[in-house]
């Protein structure tokens, strides 16, 4: 078993559950981020785990970068491969094969919330806080912040929330579609642990083609995903998770999936 410093994971009933543990802000620091890695590698390579929950211990789901860990280092170089290291590790979290929802409560600031906007669902305590502040320390976002944003925000309120450096709260976070729903705060985690094992009963195959068309969308043009789209279709249906699907549908029962 792979032994980690600054992130917690357990599984249970299909879902893995990854907590960021690095008191007393969650911080993102580069170990964070090598923690990370091993524990997608993790779950990619367990079959059984379906989806995936990311959430913060403490009172933050992350506080942003370990400013600290920015006092350490010299040179612009070093700090662009700093940025390029957090960068990879939330690309590959966007277009990771099993669905990954973020559980936020407190805050998500900085890489924090750069983080949760790699995340494929976002689920928002009603009171956590979301920003990106980095402009007020004179820096600018460095893990895609600047461009994950305006896609989920629009351009102007993107601008906005960077240059005046306001968070927003997760019930505006939900009302400018940077958070799919709200909850309070005491039932948060159980809601995110609800969707995702609904999300867990669905085929393991379709999800992963679904994961992947949802990527073609950013990155193929529509005729390219749309061909991939059709490909895909045609893969799935030769499945036995398929014809099981189908054969439910019709006797009008729950279908018993196997992967397959």
């Amino acid at each position: 078993m792979t032994d980690y410093t600054y992130v917690q994971l357990r599984k249970e009933e299909q879902v893995a559950f990854v907590t960021l543990n690095h008191p007393p802000a969650n911080t993102l620091s580069q170990a964070m981020f090598d923690d990370l890695n091993l524990a997608l590698s993790d779950i990619e390579g367990d079959e059984n785990v379906k989806a995936v929950v990311i959430h913060g211990e403490g009172r933050f789901f992350a506080a942003g970068a370990d400013i600290k860990e920015f006092t350490m280092v010299n040179g612009s170089d070093t700090f662009s491969e700093m940025a390029s290291k957090g960068q990879k590790v939330f690309k590959r979290i966007e277009g990771f094969s099993k669905p990954v929802i973020a559980s936020i409560h407190g805050a998500a600031l900085g890489g924090g919330l750069e983080l949760a906007m790699a995340c494929h669902i976002r689920l928002v305590a009603e009171d956590a806080k979301l920003g990106l502040p980095e402009l007020q320390l004179g820096l600018i976002p460095g893990f895609a912040g600047t461009q994950r944003l305006p896609k989920l925000v629009g351009r102007a309120k993107a601008t906005e929330m960077l240059l005046t450096s306001d968070p927003i709260t997760g019930e505006e976070a939900v009302k400018w579609g940077l958070a799919n729903d709200a909850y309070p705060q005491e039932t948060l985690l159980d809601e995110a642990t609800k969707l995702a094992k609904k999300v867990s009963q669905k085929g393991a195959i379709s999800v992963k083609y679904a994961m992947e068309l949802l990527q073609a969308y950013e990155d193929k043009t529509f005729d390219e995903a749309s061909e991939l789209e059709a490909q895909r279709f045609g893969d799935v249906s030769a499945t036995i998770d398929a014809k099981e699907g189908i054969q439910a549908f019709i006797e009008k029962r729950k279908p018993n999936f196997k992967g397959k």
